[in-house]
């Protein structure tokens, strides 16, 4: 109706700017438009207006996410593109490879005509959606297309995929256009000739457009107090068979494809035309809708539950009749008519589906909804429903879960007496375990697995249980006896046919290479079983490698590879859903972000792994050691009992990496707080854990913390730089190191062990431009011994309560920068190193949340201004 986008040609302004903007420059790049508001707030008439104003020769493709138990797997995108003929409905028209979905979306948007593609109430779209849209979104300034997602509010909390999304699109051009109510002007001028009090319709409303149409359209003696009541006494004035027919309509969320409609009401369609002529039903190309999403469920939710229960069950049968039936909606509409048969016929399938789809939440719902019914299927089936719901929950990162699940799987699979299914889920549960942290409980059962399939009849089963023994013999520091095996597993998987099992082996060939050998040859196997497993689309053991590729970069100092693989494997797990893997990928992102100085972002970072993942298990030594080490650098109390807890974790877990991250982060801490007895119980584990050539890193940085509490410690053969220097006492060569590699603390930390005052107050600067407060505080004492009477002052009131958090030196050289002066022409002002001057550069424009000193000086003038 004509009054539902009144009061929106701002909003309409904006949506068609984006537009313009495309068609008036033939090199611009994409576009996302956020049109959010309330249940109501009018935001598909807003885009069904935006597609009436611009039916000239413009592409647009629109797709509705489902309000279902579990949404069909990309969804919205085979209704955008059906009927299209383009890339994108050629890859969803069969099981396609995800690749070739993400390929073919690129594709259809990256030609050189614009185009539009909405997807409405996207709060409700499946994870394989999101992927694709994550996908779009990294890639758009090279596409030719406005994205417009509308989605409520209120839907998105704290934890929604949709809110992690959203989160995602720093740097993407984003225009939002949040939906406002109406003002009392507007319900003025809906309510004229009604015979309504349009102030009163207003109070009643709050303006909300859905529900102030529905108000006015019942008589004026009516007076609805929710939008229920005012949907239903619009009802009550259809004829009988209207309203048993919308009744029967009102379970299917979304819309009702016109065979389902015929199905359900005899083929009697005409009986609804006096709901169409009320504005109560839409009529759509892809079947019938109600108006409003609230509309439907208000008159569901009034008929009685036992009704409901039988016309679910109508739908179902109707479902059942088609020759492909959408298993998402049969498994939707089973559940809501306790169809037992049916989810159990359906579920499964739907579930495995929905994982080849991506979307992982949406596989659980669906065998979480067979499990429910579980009792009833054979015991081979009930074990490999089970199974299949354990691997999902372990790549949604509910490992405790995880293992309960797999381990039923495990139970029910000794019951058929088949050995090679037990062994494969004995593998599985290892998997399981070992992300736990319960390392020893994770050997057992894959030593299991061996035993049990050596007494099989099949080598790929038998090959696949060896790589992933090998794993652990390379995770816990048994290097020789993880390459003998994985080198005799590559041939055994190379002779069965499993290059997946040939990728995984190399992976961790190269892990337990590198412990004996060194980097090098390592990092060669660990890139050719990534390029392996990704050729052939081996996805999770393509993630696997990117992870432990990312620590080994990390260990040895690779730093701009890493940042590369870092930003490839990210990309990756986050277009396949592998969220623990992603876990592990961020944490290393912070370390980066942390050995280069820009400490906010990495403290960010790792608070937000450490609060959004529950439980992280053995991950929880990735992200918790190094936060709690920038707390501990910025003389937070939290540090030391966090600190404490996680050695006492990587001590029961036992992998090197895990007691490296705490053990290192627990020793700096005992130097900052003056607890040498704890640097004395990590020497005695850590040290001899991290002789091998492969741990030299480690061992470096450990040695180099240590001679801070004891000057007694040295090097030992092969320590690697800078460390070494630092360890014989040649802090310039150190400092020097540090500044190429780009380590602002490490290199305060090496200045401030000069005979002179000079080195030590740039060093003292350096730290109070980090906000290291704790060894700015050791520093000081430094100077104090060399002679120094007056030393800097620690940032002023005023400085502490800088709107984004600059330190006073910080603020210093913003002013200067906003002065248009050159790092070299404000290092000669403050009188410190050019050097310097760039990590500051570099913390102000992390701080600000800008990407260049022009931004950064607009800012300063900006917030100068400000009265």
């Amino acid at each position: 109706m004509a009054g539902a986008i009144i009061e929106r040609d701002f909003e309409l302004g904006v949506l068609a700017a984006a537009v313009r903007g495309l068609r008036a420059d033939s090199a611009a790049g994409g576009t996302i438009v956020l049109v959010t508001g309330e249940a109501g707030i009018g935001k598909t008439s807003l885009v069904r207006a935006f597609q009436e104003a611009h039916r000239d020769g413009l592409r647009v493709l629109v797709g509705a996410c489902d309000d279902l138990m579990a949404p069909c797997g990309l969804g919205p995108l085979r209704e955008a593109a059906c009927g299209t003929g383009g890339p994108l409905e050629r890859a969803l028209g069969g099981a396609r490879p995800r690749e070739e979905v993400f390929a073919a979306a690129a594709a259809e948007f990256g030609g050189p005509d614009p185009a539009v593609l909405i997807v409405e109430d996207v709060h409700w779209a499946d994870d394989g959606t999101l992927d694709v849209l994550r996908y779009l979104a990294r890639r758009l300034v090279d596409l030719r297309v406005v994205i417009v997602l509308t989605f409520r509010n209120e839907a998105v909390g704290a934890g929604h995929p949709l809110q992690e999304f959203l989160g995602e699109l720093a740097g993407v051009a984003v225009r939002r256009v949040p939906l406002r109510p109406l003002t009392p002007a507007a319900v003025e001028a809906l309510a004229e000739g009604t015979g309504r009090d349009s102030a009163a319709v207003h109070e009643l409303t709050g303006g909300n457009p859905f529900y102030v149409t529905e108000a006015l359209a019942v008589p004026p003696e009516v007076i609805p107090e929710t939008v229920s009541d005012a949907v239903l006494a619009r009802l009550r004035r259809l004829g009988d068979a209207c309203r048993s027919a919308l009744e029967r309509l009102s379970v299917v969320p979304t819309y009702v494809g016109f065979a389902l409609a015929e199905g359900l009401l005899g083929g009697r369609l005409d009986v609804l035309a006096e709901a169409e002529e009320q504005g109560i039903l839409l009529v759509r190309d892809e079947g019938l809708a109600f108006r409003h999403e609230l509309a439907r469920r208000a008159i569901a939710q009034s008929v009685p539950a036992l009704r409901r229960r039988e016309l679910n069950r109508a739908v179902v049968a109707v479902l059942r009749e088609q020759e492909n039936p959408d298993l998402d909606r049969l498994v939707h509409h089973a559940v809501e008519a306790d169809d037992v048969a049916v989810i159990l016929a359906f579920a499964p399938e739907a579930g495995r589906r929905a994982a080849r789809a991506g979307s992982r939440r949406q596989a659980i719902a669906h065998y979480e909804a067979a499990l429910r019914h579980a009792g009833e299927l054979s015991l081979r089936e009930r074990a490999a429903l089970v199974d299949d719901y354990a691997w999902e929950l372990y790549n949604t990162h509910r490992y405790p879960e995880a293992v309960l699940a797999a381990s039923e799987a495990v139970t029910l699979y000794e019951g058929p007496g088949d050995p090679v299914l037990l062994g494969e889920a004995l593998v599985r549960l290892s998997r399981h375990i070992f992300m736990t942290g319960r390392t020893e409980e994770a050997e057992a059962a894959v030593v299991r697995a061996v035993r049990v399939l050596e007494d099989a009849d099949s080598p790929s089963a038998l090959a696949q249980a060896h790589a992933n023994h090998g794993a652990f013999l390379a995770l816990t520091e048994r290097a020789e006896e993880a390459i003998h095996l994985l080198r005799q597993t590559m041939k055994e998987a190379t002779n069965a046919g499993r290059t997946d099992v040939v990728a995984l082996s190399a992976n961790y060939l190269g892990m337990a290479a590198t412990e004996v050998y060194g980097p090098d040859g390592g990092l060669r196997l660990l890139r050719g079983s990534l390029a392996l497993a990704k050729g052939g689309g081996h996805h999770e053991h393509t993630a696997r490698a990117y992870t432990n590729l990312g620590e080994l970069l990390y260990r040895f100092g690779r730093y701009d590879e890493l940042d590369a693989s870092l930003k490839e494997g990210l990309a990756f797990v986050d277009d396949h859903g592998f969220w623990s893997h992603a876990y592990n990928l961020e944490a290393h992102r912070c370390l980066l972000h942390m050995r280069r100085g820009d400490w906010n972002t990495a403290r960010e970072g790792l608070r937000r792994l450490i609060e959004d993942a529950g439980d992280p298990g053995m991950l929880y030594l990735y992200s918790v050691p190094p936060y709690a080490r920038l707390l501990a650098r910025c003389g937070d109390e939290q540090a030391g009992p966090l600190l404490g807890e996680a050695w006492a974790r990587a001590r029961r877990h036992r992998s090197l990496l895990g007691l490296a991250y705490a053990g290192i982060a627990y020793v700096e801490w005992a130097w900052l707080a003056g607890a040498p007895e704890v640097a004395d119980q990590v020497r005695d584990v850590l040290l001899p854990r991290t002789e091998r050539q492969g741990a030299a890193p480690l061992r470096a940085e450990l040695v180099r913390y240590l001679a801070r509490i004891d000057p007694g410690e040295t090097g030992f053969p092969g320590c690697p730089e800078p460390y070494a220097s630092g360890l014989r006492g040649d802090w310039q060569s150190a400092a020097a190191a540090w500044r190429r590699i780009g380590d602002p603390y490490e290199t305060a930390l090496e200045l401030a062990e000069a005979d002179q005052p000079g080195p030590v107050l740039e060093a003292l600067d350096i730290l109070r431009g980090l906000g290291a407060t704790a060894a700015a505080g050791k520093v000081r004492a430094r100077l104090r011994a060399l002679g120094v009477s007056r030393l800097p002052r620690g940032p002023a009131v005023t400085t502490r309560t800088h709107p984004a958090g600059l330190t006073e030196r910080q603020a210093d050289v913003l002013r200067l920068l906003a002065q248009n002066l050159t790092n070299a022409e404000i290092a000669d002002r403050l009188v410190v190193s050019v050097r310097t001057v760039d990590h500051h550069v570099s913390a102000i424009l992390g701080k600000l949340g800008v990407r260049s000193r022009r931004e950064a000086a607009a800012l300063h003038g900006a917030h100068a201004e400000t009265p």
